[in-house]
Parts: C-alpha cells; structure tokens; sequence
C-alpha cells in the first residue's frame, strides 16, 4: 500500500489497513468498470458517499456506526477492485471468501464488530441499490424500466444527480467524512 503497510489478501490483519489507503483507492476504482459517460470515471468512494447519505435517509435514528459501516461497505474494493455481480458469482466462493477477509479486517480496524446485524446489511444493501439505479440511468445507459427491474426502484431516498469528480477531491471528501464519522463514534463510546 502507499502508506507503507503490507496487506496479505489471504488472512488480512486489521492492524495493516489504514483509511488512506482505502480512500486512495476507492476514489481511483471505476464503478461500472469505467463504462460510463462523461470525461471521469463515477469511482466508489463517490458510490461510497453516497450510499452513507442514503442510510441517512433510510434510517435517520441510526448510530453513527452503522453510518462508518456504510461508508466502509465497498471497503474491500480498495485492494480488490470492483467487479460487475455477474462475474462475482462466477469466481465463486474463493471470492467472497477474500472479500469477507478483507471487509471483517477493515470492521475491525475501525471499531466496528466484524460481521454486521442481518437488519444492518439490508439497510445498507437497500441504499446501494438505490445508489446503482440512480448510477445506471444517469451514466451507465440503462433505461428507467431495466434499472428499476435489476435494482427496484429507489424509494425513501432523494431523487440525486450523478456527477463524477476527480479523484483527489473524492478522496478528500471521502476522508473528511470518515473523519466526521469516527470523531461522533469516538464520542458515542463506539455505539
């Protein structure tokens, strides 16, 4: 990694992973593996951001550790990339296997239990499919009809326009809310 640590993929130590480092590579990973309009790329620490915005929409009483957890959802992808679903289910088990590693080390590292309440997930689940219809009518080409059939239809959430940044000013934006984030944590006592 750029901040010096060495991160082993196959048993992935909590003690290596540093929020740098993912929002270095988050705000550098292209959603819909860069095919989008526009001249930059929509990356995941952009989806990232907003996928925390639309829990907060979804569950507003929500502790702030489940807002972190959704910022951190797509965590994994730092080091791994970000793979289109249909070919996640090709590789199988070995994948989620490294995946599950990656995302329990990150939890960890960050105060957070290692595998998240099943209502947590699907809260989270929710918001980013919200995040992938807004995505893929906005940039990736779908229309209403097919992205609401693959994703269902956002609701509770607010209508947003998808406009992609640069990466340094994702990350910076990326880091400044993980900031937020862990400064209201710390002071919830990590509840």
């Amino acid at each position: 990694m750029l901040s010096g640590r060495r991160l082993d993929l196959l048993d992935p130590s909590p003690v290596d992973i540093e929020i740098e480092d993912i929002a270095h590579g988050l705000a550098r990973v292209a959603r819909w593996n860069g095919q989008t309009t526009g001249p930059l790329p929509f990356s995941v620490a952009q989806h990232s951001l907003l996928v925390e915005e639309f829990c907060v929409a979804l569950r507003p009483d929500w502790p702030v550790k489940w807002r972190l957890a959704a910022l951190l959802h797509d965590g994994p992808e730092f080091v791994i990339g970000d793979m289109i679903s249909p070919f996640k289910s090709a590789l199988g088990h070995g994948y989620k296997t490294i995946e599950k590693g990656l995302q329990r080390a990150i939890h960890l590292r960050f105060g957070l239990p290692a595998d998240l309440p099943e209502a947590v997930e699907k809260a989270i689940k929710r918001a980013d499919r919200a995040s992938a219809f807004f995505e893929a009518t906005q940039i990736a080409g779908f229309a209403p009809e097919e992205a609401a059939q693959l994703f269902g239809p956002p609701t509770g959430v607010p209508a947003t326009r998808i406009l992609t940044e640069p990466a340094l000013d994702v990350q910076k934006a990326y880091l400044e809310r993980f900031a937020g984030l862990m400064t209201a944590h710390d002071r919830a006592g990590g509840r």
